[in-house]
């Protein structure tokens, strides 16, 4: 019997090959990002939207779009500025002489993978546009609602909120990202090294010949997969016990939703994927957690004033919990 429970549940063939291919795909363009490029595929394979923040030119946008290039769908990218008006992401209605009637131009929105560019330097009204959107996978506009095509993937970049030019997203539209993936400088190896591959070739060159891996069709597939991976009911209520505790602890003046329990769950699932195994780990909960978690919560204002940030809380909080084993 112990044999038996020990079998792989899942066949995670095809879903290796294809996270390879695409970490060797960007590889060849982006050096180092490993935990970008891990999360961005997690994100994709557990349905979930992702936030990508960083200084500019560290690759955010670079990585993203690759990431579209590995996917065969249709993408759109959406360079959001001050004066983005709603219309401009949705669509709008323009009236047709020759019908006598209206007829609705989707906008940029309406694509598989979308590239919002800068989300934060769009003011709240815009932001508000893609409240239902990016929950529901539709978008209503004059009595009539309009489906998304799956897959549906929002990916959007954002500077941080202190550089001059830029809005705080609304907390509610924060909740709907699944992770929140906060990006550094490269260390020295990897300058030089990106240096060098720049030297030598055009990197535009080779983006060219960036070929998709999966199709619409396998996503759906894989994600399916990733959906049925077993997780014992000790992890599930580890998982409960993460996000109840932020909801009383005295660092956090808001603490997350349900939302972030299903996403920590639906993250490990992906995570425990790629690393070859049908079953989830606590090291892939705690591995997927502050990416969850440091957009969801917000801080007091005396600790915010002490410069303790999100992620400090995070881990002293997982510490604080015992860890099934």
């Amino acid at each position: 019997m112990e044999q038996e429970f020990f079998e792989q549940r899942a066949d995670l063939g095809e879903l290796q090959q294809a996270v390879q291919q695409i970490k060797d795909s960007i590889g060849r363009v982006v050096v180092g990002q490993q935990n970008l490029v891990e999360l961005l595929i997690a994100g994709i394979l557990a349905d979930g939207h992702v936030l990508i923040e960083g200084v500019p030119g560290i690759a955010k946008t670079l990585t993203a779009k690759l990431i579209a290039k590995c996917i065969d769908a249709q993408f759109s990218r959406i360079q959001f500025t001050p004066d983005l008006m709603p219309s401009d992401v949705l669509g709008t209605s323009i009236f047709n002489p020759k019908s006598v009637d209206f007829e609705f131009k989707k906008g940029p929105i309406f694509g598989n993978i979308i590239l919002a560019d800068e989300i934060n330097r769009a003011p709240a009204k815009t932001q508000s546009a893609l409240f239902e959107v990016m929950e529901e996978r539709q978008m209503t506009l004059d009595g009539i609602t309009h489906p998304m095509e799956e897959p549906f993937i929002v990916l959007a970049t954002q500077n941080p909120i202190e550089q001059e030019g830029t809005y705080r997203l609304p907390e509610a539209q924060l909740d709907r990202f699944l992770f929140k993936i906060e990006v550094g400088y490269p260390s020295l190896v990897e300058e030089t090294e990106l240096l060098i591959r720049h030297h030598q070739a055009d990197p535009l060159e080779t983006i060219k010949h960036i070929q998709p891996v999966l199709s619409s069709g396998q996503i759906k597939s894989l994600r399916n997969t990733v959906r049925k991976l077993h997780v014992e009911d000790k992890l599930i209520e580890f998982v409960a016990k993460i996000v109840y505790q932020t909801r009383n602890h005295k660092s956090l003046f808001l603490g997350a939703s349900p939302r972030a329990s299903l996403a920590i769950m639906n993250g490990a699932k992906a995570i425990a994927a790629m690393n070859s195994r049908d079953f989830v780990t606590p090291d892939d909960i705690i591995g997927v957690t502050p990416a969850v978690l440091r957009h969801r919560i917000v801080l007091t204002p005396d600790r915010e004033m002490e410069g303790i940030t999100p992620d400090e809380v995070i881990h002293q909080l997982i510490k604080n919990i015992e860890i099934p084993r």
